[in-house]
């Protein structure tokens, strides 16, 4: 007898006449995931997806499910790990000279962002700027930040273009940041400065939005302060 699930003209024949049944779909292996995706989501108190699971949660789920994916997506998830910890190597602010230059930041690695500030002793933007890398570098040790005086990094380097930021990735030059206007002044906040180093690709910060408020909020917030509204 021939197998009403066998791919022929014949058996296309009869199903269009509706003598045997549709043919039987094969699984694929997406479906495959998106069943054991939607089972572990049921039987995880929390509900977390696959990809959320951590090792030990994986290990848990091994002897009920699919050991064939579940074994992938751990050696999937171990990977990630020690591929970012192997970049996770920075962590603080780092100084450098003219003379490290070339090894430090355009010889920095493959994949590696190097935000650079140039600064000098004196100016109270630029130590602002050094504080805000100082508490931005443990949460973001993936990214090398380093400093360096000036004109020390780059001879005859004006004072008028500082405090100056270089962002590269890779070794290359993909933005710059030049000056007190374009760090908005000297009230720069820390928000804000990871807002603008978030803008230039360096880090993957939360803060999508200006955090500064709008030029109307804050003037409507002056005139607020400077009258007295009460009888």
């Amino acid at each position: 007898m021939q197998n009403p699930n066998e791919d022929t003209e014949w058996n296309d024949a009869l199903r269009a006449k509706g003598i045997i049944p549709a043919r039987e779909k094969e699984i694929t292996e997406e479906q495959i995931v998106s069943i054991l995706e939607d089972t572990i989501e049921k039987k995880t108190s929390d509900g977390k997806k696959l990809d959320e699971l951590d090792l030990d949660e994986l290990d848990e789920l091994e002897d009920s499910e699919d050991e064939a994916v579940l074994l992938e997506y751990r050696n999937k998830r171990l990977a990630e790990i020690k591929a970012l910890t192997e970049r996770s190597k920075y962590g603080f602010v780092g100084e450098i000279s003219a003379q490290d230059y070339v090894n430090e930041v355009n010889k920095a690695g493959e994949s590696v962002w190097v935000v650079l500030h140039l600064y000098k002793q004196g100016i109270p933007l630029c130590a602002l700027i050094n504080e805000h890398m100082r508490r931005l570098a443990p949460r973001y040790p993936t990214v090398k930040f380093l400093k360096s005086i000036s004109t020390t990094c780059i001879p005859n380097y004006p004072d008028k273009n500082l405090p100056t930021v270089f962002v590269y990735f890779e070794g290359e030059l993909k933005r710059q940041i030049v000056g007190s206007l374009e760090f908005r002044g000297p009230n720069l906040t820390q928000e804000e400065f990871e807002y603008l180093l978030g803008k230039t690709g360096a880090i993957e910060t939360e803060i999508k939005e200006d955090p500064r408020p709008k030029i109307k909020d804050k003037l409507m917030s002056d005139l607020a302060s400077t009258n007295d509204w009460s009888l």
